[in-house]
């Protein structure tokens, strides 16, 4: 198990583009949710397969456990997703020594591009990069949890 301090923003440039290091084409649905846990399956470039138990219920701070599991089996989970199945492409963006992982979403969820950094440690505002906007951390309605399971924000339709 490991703890992380995530951090979540909406980006505000395309400045990030030219330091983007590698991109992961995801496809990511739930299998259970509820108040403070969730169960997850993260399918990467169609090769590879996680599955995912997040819990707490604190905005920056929660206790993660990960395991990678057959993609055969991932694909056969699929049927038993819960909400819409999250289509995106993450990018990997280092700045200052953290590492972001740069969301681009698609299908329903199209238009939405966030940007996550987790860390053992809060990283100070003055480190953050300038292609950052508004902090989401916190605003339930931007977690992969909600945007496979509730409406989908404006920022996206």
């Amino acid at each position: 198990m490991s703890k992380e301090v995530e951090r979540k923003f909406l980006v505000s440039s395309t400045a990030w583009l030219e330091l983007a290091e590698a991109d992961i084409r995801i496809l990511q649905f739930y299998l259970a949710a509820g108040p403070g846990r969730t169960v997850r399956v993260r399918i990467s470039d169609g090769t590879s397969a996680k599955l995912t138990l997040k819990f707490g219920s604190e905005a920056r701070e929660r206790d993660e456990f990960e395991y990678s599991i057959p993609l055969s089996e991932a694909m056969e989970m699929l049927d038993f997703a819960i909400g819409r199945v999250i289509e995106k492409t993450r990018h990997h963006v280092r700045h200052r020594g953290h590492l972001y992982e740069v969301d681009v979403f698609g299908g329903p969820l199209a238009g939405l591009v966030i940007a996550e950094l987790e860390t053992p440690e809060d990283v100070p505002d003055e480190m953050l990069p300038d292609w950052l906007g508004r902090e989401v951390t916190g605003e339930q309605k931007f977690y992969n949890a909600s945007l496979a399971l509730g409406e989908i924000p404006e920022i996206a339709a």
